[in-house]
């Protein structure tokens, strides 16, 4: 039974790879293979090749310096942190609320069955996190340093020691988020904001990794003294991939009893977290309140603004360059005028160079913003109500257009402002610079309502299917990039000659009047397409 509960566990975590949502069928055995082995060349390829670059640029240094622990017990820390991060949510969805949690404890099968099957789940989901960089590492130092029998053995004591600490720091993060969600209202803003900082600390280390490690470099004999000072534990855990059996042992002794921890705490709270209703099954009281009549766009559009902030998918897919617009505001205010002045001096033959660039650059940030593409798609087998309303198909179509607009045309207007601050050039290039991103807001939003009308992917069983995976999302996100650019490029080859401001107000003109002609054609020939598409 314990196989059957691990191999069930297994397939829910590589779902995506037997099964093809988009046909709503099996894949092929041929298919399932090439999954698996371009996640092999991901994991192994990609990221075990960062960890092995970084441990050879660290093991050699810091072992000639008498340092060689410090590099395991930094090497241990990173895989640390990547294994409990990676596997936290796996927890959460796999260990504590599970969707068929009810169902298994229905079952004839003894929940320390079921919870072993879960703890072994997490235990390999983290291992395998752990062993991308650790592993690498341990390998590195044996080829550099040395190979001996000790090394190895205490090498693979640190690689367990560190895939139960994981599991220990798993199963607690994954508890905290558990009941944080079982007390959420709105779960969707809290797994975008935890996905934008897991990216922001991502990107923060991969730009600073060189600084980073060139002044730990530097100063490993200070940061070295200051750990055996202060945490001379740190200096025991990291001895161990040298190769100290009383280190190993020590640790191998802490992890068995965590581990065991770990065991006794949830076998005796197992049956109440998995069964955890959370706070929402309070009584609810009538309050009495006077209904606001809505018109059916507006209506329509809080559904569309309803249906965005409900789905992290669809927020973090389509909508996360709309946190890039103010960003590359802020960043404009702080380093435009070196950036003007860096590009004006290096094309100076093209006066207000410049500008039109930095008012491209917003176009192209813009065209990133789709959520009107998909919209049509996330629909599907509930095309239906849509169709059945007593409503024009053409104000469903506007809603879905407009609702994308509010959302690019707020940040833009700020973004635009500041742009026109601190570019020098004359007024009417600074209102050109403002108003040309937002008029190719409306154009973007229409031509991607377009691009969805035309391509609807309606038969999903998982919304990430039209959110990524449809036609018309990736034809909207190149089109859109494509179209922003033609115009900087012409510029650069012809267009300086009638001046910036001229330029982007023929530029404008031109996107104001293929918006006025797709809205017509979604009024028309597109309402006719809605109206006659089959979920």
């Amino acid at each position: 039974m314990l196989k059957v509960l691990l191999k069930k566990q297994f397939t829910e975590v590589f779902k995506s790879y037997f099964y093809d949502a988009k046909k709503n069928r099996m894949r092929s055995k041929g298919a399932i293979i090439g999954w698996f082995v371009f996640f092999i060349v991901i994991m192994v390829g990609m990221l075990g090749g960062i960890f092995t670059s970084m441990a050879l640029s660290l093991c050699g240094p810091l072992h000639e310096a008498g340092m060689g622990w410090l590099y395991f017990l930094l090497t241990s820390g990173i895989s640390i942190l990547l294994g409990a991060f990676g596997s936290v949510f796996n927890t959460y969805a796999g260990l504590y609320l599970a969707r068929d949690n009810d169902l298994l404890l229905s079952m004839p099968i003894p929940v320390r069955i079921i919870l072993t099957a879960r703890l072994l789940n997490v235990y390999l989901m983290g291992t395998m996190y752990v062993s991308v960089v650790l592993f690498p590492a341990l390998v590195v130092s044996w080829i550099v340093v040395g190979f001996s029998l000790a090394r190895v053995i205490c090498g693979l004591v640190l690689l367990l020691v560190v895939t139960v600490i994981v599991l220990l720091l798993s199963c607690l993060l994954g508890w905290v988020v558990a009941k944080i969600s079982l007390k959420l209202k709105n779960k969707s803003f809290i797994t975008v904001l935890v996905s934008l900082l897991f990216i922001g600390g991502y990107y923060f280390v991969y730009f600073k990794a060189n600084i980073l490690i060139q002044n730990l470099l530097t100063n490993a004999q200070t940061y070295g003294d200051k750990i055996k000072g202060a945490a001379y534990i740190l200096y025991l855990f990291g001895r161990i991939g040298e190769g100290s059996w009383l280190s190993a042992a020590i640790f191998l002794a802490v992890a068995a009893v965590l581990f065991a921890l770990v065991w006794l705490v949830l076998s005796r709270s197992f049956l109440r977290i998995a069964t955890s209703s959370g706070a929402g099954t309070g009584k609810a009281r009538y309050v009495e309140r006077t209904a606001k009549e809505k018109t059916a766009f507006r209506a329509l559009l809080a559904k569309e603004f309803t249906r965005f902030t409900s789905s992290p998918n669809y927020m973090l897919n389509c909508g996360f360059s709309i946190l890039m617009i103010p960003v590359a505001g802020v960043a404009l205010l702080l380093k435009g005028k070196m950036i003007c002045d860096a590009v004006n001096g290096t094309l100076s033959g093209r006066p207000d160079v410049a500008a039109v660039l930095i008012c491209i650059m917003l176009c192209l940030i813009t065209a990133m913003i789709d959520p009107a593409a998909p919209s049509v798609s996330l629909e599907g087998k509930s095309l239906w109500i849509a169709q059945s309303l007593p409503i024009q198909p053409k104000t469903v179509l506007r809603a879905k257009a407009a609702m994308q607009l509010i959302l690019t045309e707020i940040p833009m207007l700020f973004a635009g402002i500041c742009a026109a601050i601190i570019i020098p050039s004359s007024a009417s290039v600074k209102v050109m610079v403002c108003v040309t991103p937002l008029v190719y807001g409306v154009f973007s939003a229409l031509f991607n309502m377009v691009i969805g009308v035309r391509m609807p992917l309606l038969n999903w069983t998982n919304e990430t299917v039209p959110i990524k995976q449809s036609g018309s999302v990736i034809v909207a996100l190149l089109g859109g990039w494509g179209i922003a650019v033609v115009p900087g490029g012409l510029y650069l080859l012809a267009g300086y000659h009638i001046g910036a401001a001229a330029y982007l107000l023929l530029c404008t003109v031109l996107f104001a009047a293929l918006s006025a002609c797709m809205l017509r054609w979604l009024d028309r020939k597109g309402s006719r397409i809605f109206s006659a598409l089959a979920a």
